[in-house]
């Protein structure tokens, strides 16, 4: 597994992945932590298992910004804390199968809390956006705030005629 230090990664000649006559899998998981030997491809495993072509991780704890390539072939982007000397908390990936790799056209990192990702579709000046969130508790009322100017700065950026999914915990609390 060797990350790369970029928060912006371009694809090249990516292929497209999504049409209308061919299912894909798109989940979302909290992990609780991926900071534990071997937990990559336990998850990975799980991910080919369900069929799951983008599978969004929460709590991964990992900190930095990157991408992995595990043993098992799956490319896992990631976003954690930027600091040098963060504590293991929080933090959001996106794994992805080969077919979904191939598709992808770009991706970012924002901070701990989300991670974006953008993919060729079959239907020509589309793109597929996925947006992997792990919104703090609502309690943090500053970090709650930033946390969701982040993610409408992040939806403004994005074309309407593109499809945009948001997968993650936004940790709500009612009542």
């Amino acid at each position: 597994m060797t990350p790369c230090s970029e928060n912006h990664k371009e694809a090249t000649l990516p292929i497209a992945f999504l049409s209308s006559k061919k299912i894909s899998n798109i989940g979302t998981w909290n992990e609780r932590t991926m900071y534990e030997a071997n937990k990559g491809a336990q998850i990975a495993r799980e991910r080919q298992a369900y069929n799951i072509t983008v599978l969004g991780l929460c709590e991964t704890r990992w900190t930095q910004s990157g991408q992995v390539r595990l043993n098992t072939e799956e490319i896992t982007l990631y976003s954690g804390h930027e600091e040098e000397d963060a504590h293991h908390t929080e933090g959001v990936a996106l794994m992805l199968s080969q077919q979904a790799h191939n598709a992808l056209i770009s991706w970012e990192a924002a901070g701990p809390w989300i991670i974006y990702a953008s993919f060729k579709t079959k239907k020509e000046n589309t793109k597929l956006n996925i947006i992997q969130c792990y919104a703090p508790i609502n309690d943090k009322d500053e970090e709650t705030r930033d946390f969701y100017n982040k993610l409408q700065t992040l939806c403004d950026k994005l074309k309407e005629k593109d499809m945009t999914i948001l997968i993650g915990d936004l940790n709500a609390k009612i009542g």
